[in-house]
């Protein structure tokens, strides 16, 4: 079996984006011994590529907790792919100079590049200004290798925007655009912690924007269609989530019955995963990339 594997890291948000759709409900952190165990064991089962997301990655212990599991995944399970998804405001030099070997790609989430429209969405902490932060994550990515992604998610404050010019100029390995996704009790419904239906558009106004910019080599782009059941996800208890009915159920732990019992109730589109183009080049040292 081989496992494309994202793991949902067990971290509240420091941002407040509208349209979140894996919301903090629990400030539950799994035990650093607890996770590198759950962790061999998908390597065991198959596991290749490991993505941490959120919740907001670098909010626990500094960002020591991801790099260390970082650092375990690619040092002592030998994963071909390492990577991160975060909003960048935590991110500090230090954790490059620590880490950055260790680490294959970071994403960086960024759906505008108006601060005004970044302000609406809910993407931005104080006075910190997003896109110069994305300017500064970049340069550094290039002074310590590790391969830059970027991710936005379209939606109905965004929807009209050009990319091209911005996108162009900071070059990354992806850009993977997603349409606005709901998904009951995380962004809609009653026991959601946010209301995402003011933001989600058509499929032809998400069609329009791939259009737009479609000269961009890097763009990948995933409608809802695409994402819904194409990712292995595991939550800060290190249970599969099932997306197949519109609402994240869990499985039991890996941690309690193993990886092949647990990913039996994941709900996973292995054909989907490969549709949308799941499987690539995603390890640094076979990009061939000039830092």
């Amino acid at each position: 079996m081989k496992i494309a594997q994202g793991e949902d890291s067990p971290t509240p948000y420091n941002y407040k984006c509208g349209f979140c759709f894996h919301t903090a409900k629990t400030s539950f952190v799994l035990p650093l011994e607890e996770a590198k165990r759950g962790l061999a064991m998908l390597k065991e089962a198959g596991m290749e590529k490991i993505n941490f997301s959120g919740g907001e990655p670098f909010l626990q212990d500094r960002g020591e907790f991801v790099g260390k599991l970082v650092q375990f995944c690619k040092q002592e399970l030998e994963l071909p792919s390492v990577s991160i998804v975060s909003n960048g405001s935590l991110i500090r030099k230090l954790w490059f100079e620590k880490y950055g070997e260790y680490l294959d790609i970071l994403a960086i989430s960024c759906d505008s590049f108006d601060e005004d429209v970044n302000v609406l969405i809910g993407r931005r902490q104080g006075k910190k200004n997003h896109v110069e932060n994305l300017h500064k994550l970049r340069q550094w990515c290039r002074e310590y290798a590790v391969a830059f992604k970027i991710n936005s998610v379209i939606n109905r404050f965004n929807v009209e925007e050009d990319m091209n010019e911005q996108i162009k100029a900071l070059n990354p390995v992806r850009w993977k655009v997603f349409q606005c996704l709901l998904i009951e009790g995380e962004n809609s419904g009653e026991d959601a912690l946010r209301e995402a239906e003011k933001f989600v558009i058509s499929d032809e106004d998400f069609d329009r924007f791939l259009d737009r910019h479609k000269d961009v080599s890097c763009l990948v782009p995933e409608s809802n269609q695409k994402m819904r059941d194409s990712y292995l996800i595991l939550d800060e208890y290190m249970r599969f989530l099932n997306c197949r009915n519109g609402r994240k159920e869990p499985s039991k732990s890996i941690l309690d019955v193993g990886v092949e019992a647990a990913i039996k109730f994941s709900g996973f589109d292995e054909k989907m995963f490969l549709k949308r183009g799941g499987k690539y080049v995603w390890s640094k040292a076979d990009m061939k990339l000039d830092w």
